[in-house]
């Protein structure tokens, strides 16, 4: 691994993420999950499936856009 790529490593450990920006990556790392196994899913439906179960514990709810 080179020097600069460790740094980068290193300074990515300390980044904390806002509940919205945890909600973002949750709802991508679905769709791109989903996606993988059925072409039809949509960045929408994975927003309706996501907002009818609600947040995960510990989160603040969040306001839809």
């Amino acid at each position: 691994m080179t020097k600069h790529l460790q740094v980068l490593l290193e300074a990515a450990k300390k980044v904390v993420l806002t509940a919205e920006q945890k909600e973002q990556q949750r709802r991508s790392f679905a769709y791109g999950n989903t996606k993988i196994e059925n072409s039809r899913i949509t960045r929408e439906m994975v927003d309706r499936a996501a907002d009818a179960l609600g947040k995960p514990k510990g989160e603040p709810p969040r306001h839809s856009e």
